[in-house]
């Protein structure tokens, strides 16, 4: 069984940068897909970034260019950095894995761990 613990969030202005970290616990992950979601009150959660293995990576168009997502599996640990952010990327945000078929077709059912989430704000 995989927890996850994110942390990272926080208040901050358009145009500023946050990195969002998370730590997984209980079982190895170096394997397993990892993805960053994201979910605004009165929304659906949404994908914004996955990784399969170390490198393999990909982002939701909103966010392309602007965020990265990496990993380091001697940690456990997946980030997110975020740059230039925008009032419309205020969400709380959750780290999730899944077995690497997650990462076919990337939507938050096909991910079996969750963290708590981190909330951004960005005014």
């Amino acid at each position: 069984h995989v927890q996850l613990v994110e942390s990272g969030g926080g208040s901050v202005q358009a145009g500023e940068s946050l990195r969002l970290t998370c730590v997984a616990s209980g079982a190895a992950v170096s394997s397993y897909c990892m993805g960053w979601f994201r979910q605004a009150p009165g929304k659906e959660r949404e994908g914004v970034s996955w990784i399969a293995g170390s490198s393999r990576n990909d982002h939701a168009g909103p966010v392309k260019g602007r965020f990265t997502i990496s990993r380091d599996n001697a940690k456990a640990t997946l980030y997110l950095q975020m740059e230039n952010l925008k009032p419309e990327d205020t969400a709380m945000n959750y780290c999730a894995a899944g077995g690497m078929g997650s990462c076919l077709f990337r939507k938050p059912s096909d991910f079996t761990y969750w963290g708590q989430g981190t909330q951004v704000t960005v005014s």
